[in-house]
């Protein structure tokens, strides 16, 4: 095999790890630069998880490249324990550490709806949620669906733009779905919209057998349809969260790091010219980096919406938890997600063997 042949394998997981780099330390700049404007006293930043590559201390703050592509922290004085230092985190009034803890969620929350942007002024047409047309013998055209219908709700689920529209068919767990939409401006109920399904997997799912409208990209389109796109994309973490604590869901369906890297390198390399493996890759990037800002805000032990719960707490009783306490708690989730990361990456390892 020559370098050429060896590169054109490579470079696309190069790019994946890159990319997952990014949202990274766009998260953990998030916590660093709003430490810094509330004088935090910051003891390490650091890129990646495990041993030290590289490091150099700055200041009174140590930067750091680890070994490990799979996150990040940035260390605060007194973020974990008690300090007399009056610089420290637990020093800091409630409302700044509220912003500190929930910069790093917000930032890549933003560089989701960024990207997205992105993605759709380079595009050739900007979806939208009206239906065009139907493919031949289109079963939902024949049980109630029509060209023009805008469709804004999928069995109760409100459908922001055309990616909630996609989402939503696939989530579904049989052929036929309640639908709203909007119809010579006004809103129309459709029961019992059947569809064909078809097998991936050992799983069924339904067959879109419509093509909905698309646009011209301009400003205002893009602009709008970022933050609607964004929208859905966090609908879908949301729902699909719900879904695998139901039970709908397993391990198996999950993807960690390495199964997140390897999809988007494997995907990248699909696509035919090079504009489209770095249109493939940004998507990728946008719904991992929102998939990481909405999963950190989640209110669990360890995670950045857990510390935010014991934040919120303090504000309404106005006084702090125990260090000790919170500590102990944040121990224990962190336990719990490390066993969880561990099983997933084995399943992610298993599958790309």
């Amino acid at each position: 095999m020559n370098i050429g042949a060896i590169w054109s394998s490579v470079w696309p997981y190069l790019l994946a790890i890159f990319l997952f780099g990014v949202l990274i330390a766009i998260h953990e700049f998030g916590h660093f630069s709003f430490a810094k404007l509330f004088k935090v006293k910051v003891n390490e930043f650091s890129l990646g998880m495990g041993p030290k590559l590289i490091s150099k201390t700055k200041g009174e703050t140590t930067y750091s490249l680890r070994l490990l592509p799979i996150g990040g922290f940035v260390s605060m004085e007194g973020e974990d324990e008690d300090s007399d230092d009056d610089r420290a985190f637990n020093k800091k009034p409630a409302w700044q550490r509220f912003i500190i803890v929930a910069a790093g969620a917000i930032l890549n929350l933003i560089l989701g709806v960024v990207v997205v942007a992105i993605c759709l002024s380079c595009s050739d047409l900007v979806g939208t949620r009206e239906v065009h047309s139907f493919f031949d013998n289109a079963t939902s055209q024949q049980t109630g669906l029509q060209a023009g219908d805008e469709i804004i709700e999928i069995n109760g689920t409100k459908i922001y733009s055309f990616k909630g529209i996609s989402f939503n068919l696939v989530r579904d767990s049989d052929n036929k779905l309640d639908m709203v939409v909007r119809r010579g401006g006004e809103k129309v109920e459709l029961k019992g919209v059947t569809f064909n399904q078809f097998e991936f997997e050992g799983r069924q799912y339904i067959e879109q057998d419509f093509i909905i409208v698309g646009e011209k990209p301009t400003v205002f389109n893009v602009v709008k349809n970022a933050f609607l796109d964004s929208a859905s994309i966090v609908q879908m973490v949301r729902l699909s969260i719900v879904d695998i604590f139901t039970g709908k869901y397993g391990i198996k369906d999950i993807s960690g790091p390495v199964g997140t890297i390897s999809a988007i390198a494997e995907s990248t390399a699909e696509a035919e010219s090079f504009s489209d493996k770095i249109l493939t890759a940004l998507t990728f990037l946008s719904m991992i980096t929102i998939n990481v800002g909405v999963f950190n805000l989640l209110p669990f032990p360890a995670l950045d919406g857990g510390r935010l719960f014991f934040i919120f707490v303090e504000m309404i009783r106005r006084k702090p938890i125990p260090a000790k306490k919170e500590g102990l708690v944040h121990t224990v989730g962190m336990v719990i997600l490390l066993a969880f990361m561990a099983v997933v990456m084995i399943s992610d390892i298993i599958k790309v063997i």
